[in-house]
């Protein structure tokens, strides 16, 4: 989901410090092409100043362009507040539900391996990529270089996605990603289950269990990454996972919209049944 709040997300606005402060001068801030430029060329000093070699800067921001439908999306956004049972029906559809139980099937090893390692069982985590991507289908169509950097640019919550627009630069400089590759939503979320850069550095993994993974392409990894997600976000093994049960929290940690948290868990029973 484009509108998706992972704790991450949130913490980053704390790494911006990292970042540095803006060199004199520089555009603080805008919600239209005015200064974009001008702001894009310092930020380009600031990325290299935090450790991020001038080549990747310049390959990665050298097409970062001024976004104004991304900031549509941004400003206009609602939460996820509205009627569960609706919003579960046309999420959960039967479809989908069919689809993901043969995702389950297809999956069944790396799947076995994944609940082995972290303790989260396949039908969570087919569920949150079948309610995330449609299973793998929708991964979104935003250059993420030019959607972090319009929002970075925005005075809103520039700071936050400044963070995530570093990280992002790290992810090329660690050779998990190229910026051709890193195309997803509006809000600069990755790969078949969304993850923020921030969250991509953090916890992605391959599916054997080595760091980084190809969140993008490799749907094995993607679903390891999810685990491990939840794994580090307090997921006990053995535990059920609606509302009021030990892991509902490690889903609100994922999405913090209990009405999404809650289509996740309703979709992953629905997958649990024989």
């Amino acid at each position: 989901m484009p509108t998706k709040a992972i704790g991450v997300l949130f913490a980053a606005a704390l790494a911006a410090l990292a970042a540095g402060a803006q060199p004199a001068g520089a555009a603080q801030c805008g919600d239209s092409p005015d200064g974009y430029a001008a702001w894009l060329e310092d930020f380009k000093q600031v990325a290299i100043n935090d450790g991020v070699s001038p080549s990747v800067v310049d390959e990665a921001l050298e097409t970062a362009k001024f976004d104004p439908s991304v900031l549509s999306h941004d400003h206009g956004q609602g939460s996820l507040q509205g009627d569960f049972a609706s919003f579960a029906a046309r999420h959960i559809t039967p479809g989908r539900v069919k689809k993901g139980r043969t995702m389950l099937v297809a999956y069944a090893e790396p799947l076995e391996r994944i609940e082995q390692r972290y303790g989260v069982p396949g039908p969570v985590l087919v569920a949150i990529w079948g309610l995330e991507t449609d299973f793998g289908v929708g991964l979104g169509r935003y250059p993420t270089f030019s959607a972090l950097a319009t929002l970075a640019y925005d005075c809103r919550r520039g700071n936050l996605y400044r963070a995530e627009l570093i990280d992002a630069l790290m992810i090329v400089q660690r050779g998990l990603l190229t910026p051709a590759q890193m195309r997803g939503a509006w809000a600069g979320e990755l790969g078949q289950t969304q993850f923020m850069p921030s969250a991509y550095l953090k916890y992605g993994v391959s599916a054997n269990g080595g760091r980084g993974g190809d969140l993008i392409g490799n749907s094995a990894d993607a679903l390891a990454s999810t685990a491990n997600f939840l794994h580090a976000h307090g997921w006990q093994r053995g535990e059920k996972w609606d509302a009021g049960q030990p892991n509902f929290a490690a889903l609100l940690e994922w999405n913090a919209a209990p009405v999404y948290a809650k289509t996740i868990a309703e979709f992953a029973g629905r997958l649990s049944e024989p």
